[in-house]
Formats: structure tokens, sequence, C-alpha cells
């Protein structure tokens, strides 16, 4: 993730936990992942992960500006779209 440390500003300390809260949410609520194209990941969830999702993606995009997260839900599943500039697909890559 080197490739992200000059524009993310949450302290380097900090980013362990980050990644646990993000392995965390897909080990217990991921159905389905996707890419799109080498900027767009789409996943698809659990939906009383909805509250984590939104906290979560909140968090990262104060931290990580170059993120675009688009949530969409419907009774059975929450879809989540990440979407990133062509110079950092590497962080979807390590997301996938």
């Amino acid at each position: 993730m080197d490739e992200i440390s000059q524009f993310c500003t949450l302290p380097t300390a900090e980013r362990p936990f980050r990644v646990a809260e993000f392995d965390q949410l897909f080990a217990d609520h991921l159905r389905r992942a996707e890419r799109v194209d080498p900027q767009t990941l789409d996943l698809t969830l659990d939906p009383e992960s909805l509250a984590t999702v939104e906290d979560l993606t909140a968090r990262e995009t104060e931290c990580c500006s170059f993120f675009t997260f688009t949530l969409s839900s419907d009774a059975d599943q929450l879809r989540l779209r990440i979407t990133v500039p062509p110079a950092q697909t590497a962080v979807l890559d390590g997301l996938l």
C-alpha cells in the first residue's frame, strides 16, 4: 500500500486497524465482488451491514479522498461501488 501513502492522511499507526475493519466487514458480510473495470469495484453485501458500511466509508473518505463510494440497497442486498482515479487502481487490487 505504499502507493497510497502520499495520498492518505490516516496516521500510519492507525492504518492496520482500518485494514482490519475492512477485512472484518468483508469476512462477515461480503456476498460478491466484481471488478467492473480497472477503476471500479462492485461489492454486494448483506443489508444488515449498512450502518457499518456507512460509518467505515465516511471515515475512509475523510483520510483517502481519492475514493468514491456509492451505496444502493434493497431489502435483499446492499451494493457498494468503489471507484478510484487511474493512478490508484492498485488500491482496488488490494481490496479485491
